[in-house]
């Protein structure tokens, strides 16, 4: 990983305003507003990696009651970025912060063509007969 990227788990303004417009770009994040890429960030412990300019270049955040479960949502990595293992190392600072690393189940969802790309990092689809359900307001 290039010496001059860093983590960080408090997204000033500058950041959350790259986040959001990250999250433009995805199709599972597009229709959000700045506010709530501020309320959702203010919710959830973070996971940031910047760039030498202060750039925000890789995202993911967890919501999480510190002991039981952990849900893990937003992995996303800036479109220049991508291809340079970025989200592998955010996902694995994620996966050993402290906050998470007793946790007994971390979770997320995503789409049957990432399954591969999750596996690396221990998640299995294989969860018994437990489906996702969901209310929408």
């Amino acid at each position: 990983m290039n010496a001059g990227w860093r983590f960080v788990h408090e997204l000033d303004e500058h950041h959350v305003r790259q986040l959001h417009s990250l999250y433009q770009g995805e199709w599972w994040s597009s229709g959000r507003t700045l506010d709530e890429a501020r309320r959702c960030v203010q919710g959830s412990l973070c996971f940031a990696l910047v760039d030498e300019g202060d750039r925000l270049v890789a995202f993911a955040r967890a919501i999480t009651d510190s002991i039981f479960k952990a849900m893990v949502f937003d992995v996303i990595v800036a479109p220049d970025h991508r291809g340079q293992a970025l989200g592998d190392r955010l996902v694995e600072h994620l996966l050993d912060d402290e906050r998470l690393r007793d946790v007994r189940h971390v979770e997320l969802y995503c789409l049957p063509e990432m399954f591969p790309y999750y596996r690396r990092h221990g998640f299995t689809e294989a969860v018994g007969a437990v489906r996702l359900m969901r209310r929408s307001s």
